[in-house]
């Protein structure tokens, strides 16, 4: 038997090395393995999320762009009705122009009706000022103050938002419109 080679390990040695190293690379692979699916999916999310936002901002647009589209096509009957009414104004009585605003303003109400738009009218009742802007205040002894005597112009209320608040007199008591009283 020649003597053992320094330079050159033994078999008994070297296998020894690799059944400990063996499981240590293994559990080195799988967390690499782990980590390279972790980032994969980082990177799907942040793809997924960056189409989200460009999706959603193009819906935005077309909203802010379109969002109209049901009450302009509703819009355009009272458009024509409108135009009808100029083309005829010369050669048609009082009577039938009176007739025609009147049918034009009911297509113009059923229109608003339709996209959630209506009218305050709030004639007879309280002010109040979340929907009414008061113009003048003025004496009267057959109403009660703070009642709405005259709407100048009437208010409109989109889905039940304040576009516009309706324009009022109100009533204040006969005695605050003396002066020194």
């Amino acid at each position: 038997m020649s003597a053992p080679d320094p330079q050159q390990p033994d078999a008994a040695s070297e296998q020894s090395q690799s059944t400990q190293e063996s499981p240590a690379e293994a559990r080195l692979a799988e967390a690499e393995a782990r980590a390279e699916q972790h980032r994969a999916d980082f990177l799907r999310a942040i793809a997924e999320l960056e189409n989200f936002r460009k999706r959603s901002a193009r819906e935005v647009e077309a909203a802010r762009q379109y969002g109209v589209e049901r009450l302009a096509s509703e819009l355009l009957p009272v458009a024509d009705t409108l135009a009808l009414a100029l083309e005829s104004a010369g050669s048609a009585d009082v009577a039938t122009l009176v007739e025609g605003q009147h049918a034009t303003l009911r297509l113009l109400q059923k229109a608003f009706e339709r996209a959630g738009i209506t009218e305050v009218d709030p004639a007879g009742q309280a002010f109040d000022p979340a929907l009414h802007e008061a113009m003048a205040m003025q004496p009267s002894a057959g109403h009660p103050p703070h009642t709405v005597l005259q709407v100048v112009q009437k208010g409109w209320l989109l889905n039940g938002r304040l576009l516009r608040p309706a324009r009022v007199i109100v009533s204040s008591a006969p005695d605050s419109a003396a002066p020194g009283g």
